[in-house]
């Protein structure tokens, strides 16, 4: 079982953005190349494919330097708060901690992996229904809750 949560509750939680893009090659690419020239970093990242576009899901280190380029560069986005929640055995703690989120009837909307590894362990990005709960349960579980702070750079 994981340690027990040492970091601050998530007065900040991380921040999820959801971008729509064109759905044509090169795009994301783009994207990439204006944070890069900002000194943002994709920490963790989704992509929804449709017809006509793309729904990019996208968790950087600056939050507010990625408002400022989505809203500079005409980007259509919206964002919310997610659970980014540390697993020191992925193959395991998976498991553990979908079982806490189901005991608590807590809805599991999406989920993707971190491509970083903040603090040098596993990470898993999860968006549910309601995030008091969630942490609440996952903390009972031995669960450690990274917030934005815990990402930045």
């Amino acid at each position: 079982m994981p340690k027990a949560s040492t970091s601050k509750k998530a007065q900040d939680p991380v921040i999820q953005f959801s971008v729509f893009v064109e759905n044509k090659v090169g795009r994301l690419l783009d994207l990439v190349k204006l944070f890069s020239q900002h000194n943002v970093h994709v920490v963790a990242l989704s992509i929804v494919d449709t017809t006509d576009s793309a729904i990019n899901r996208i968790v950087v280190d600056d939050p507010d330097t990625a408002r400022m380029i989505f809203s500079e560069h005409a980007y259509a986005f919206s964002e919310c708060a997610l659970l980014a929640v540390e697993m020191e055995r992925p193959e395991v703690d998976f498991k553990n901690v979908l079982t806490a989120l189901v005991q608590a009837e807590c809805n599991v909307l999406f989920v993707y992996s971190f491509l970083i590894q903040p603090r040098g362990k596993s990470c898993l990005a999860i968006h549910v229904d309601d995030n008091d709960i969630a942490v609440s349960v996952l903390h009972q579980a031995g669960f450690n809750i990274l917030n934005q702070t815990d990402i930045s750079r």
